[in-house]
């Protein structure tokens, strides 16, 4: 079902196919009990967030939480991929596992940025719930509609950008390195424009394969899945958010 087509790999077409309610035993997936969820998962973020926070202000080494959460996140997404019935119970670890990532990188953006932009993390994160409630909002009065075309730009630009940054991290394994990524300059500012832009549309397609999901009948495990993808856009928008302030900050 081309319905069911999304630009975030955790709730693609094929996320739905062969699930019903039936035999489920648990009912049937919400949108309100995927929203619910999702916020139960925000708030186990937020506090191991601030458990690495805490670590790094006390001198303590994080960057084994960094990659701890980092290399475990992306273990439990892709199991989670392919056993979204084990979803109830390694959402909220997955929730967990970022939180160290999260609170281990802001901790040194914030350090390193405490004197060219001191609220940089504050601002990251204020624009990045700023977004995704207008993206909501956006999606509920249907002014922008996840329609055909637009679920295949998306997934599109989506794909585009993995490939980029997978051929950016080859050729720097070989000692060549990409200024702009990294750098102030307009086309680095540009490119980080773009991709927070594409980050931010893809929360309609999220948004609306919640919605359809429901539609549909699914199983009500259904709606941890939901929730763990939504929280991947979220923590990809943060971090490029994240990532676009550093780079303005870079120009004063």
């Amino acid at each position: 079902m081309s319905l069911f087509k999304s630009g975030n790999p955790t709730l693609g077409e094929k996320s739905f196919q062969g699930l019903s309610i039936a035999g489920s035993g648990g009912g049937a997936m919400t949108a309100r009990g995927t929203m619910n969820k999702l916020g139960f998962m925000m708030l186990l973020l937020l506090g191991a967030a601030l458990f690495t926070w805490n670590a790094f202000y006390k001198g303590q080494q994080v960057t084994g939480y960094l990659w701890t959460g980092a290399i475990g996140g992306l273990v439990l997404a892709l199991i989670m991929t392919f056993k979204k019935e084990w979803s109830p119970y390694l959402a909220p670890a997955y929730a967990i596992l970022e939180g160290l990532f999260i609170g281990a990188i802001s901790a040194v953006y914030n350090f390193a940025f405490a004197e060219n932009m001191p609220n940089i993390i504050t601002n990251a994160v204020g624009l990045t719930m700023g977004t995704a409630l207008a993206m909501f909002l956006l999606y509920n009065f249907r002014i922008i509609k996840a329609t055909e075309r637009f679920k295949s730009i998306i997934f599109t630009a989506t794909a585009g950008i993995a490939i980029f940054y997978l051929i950016v991290m080859v050729v720097r394994m070989f000692g060549v390195e990409m200024d702009f990524m990294h750098d102030s300059s307009m086309l680095g500012i540009g490119i980080s424009l773009f991709v927070v832009a594409i980050a931010a549309l893809n929360l309609i397609l999220d948004f609306d394969m919640i919605e359809q999901g429901a539609a549909y009948g699914a199983p009500k495990y259904m709606e941890w899945y939901g929730a763990f993808g939504l929280m991947v856009t979220l923590v990809w928008l943060y971090l490029e958010i994240l990532r676009l302030l550093s780079r303005f900050s870079s120009r004063d």
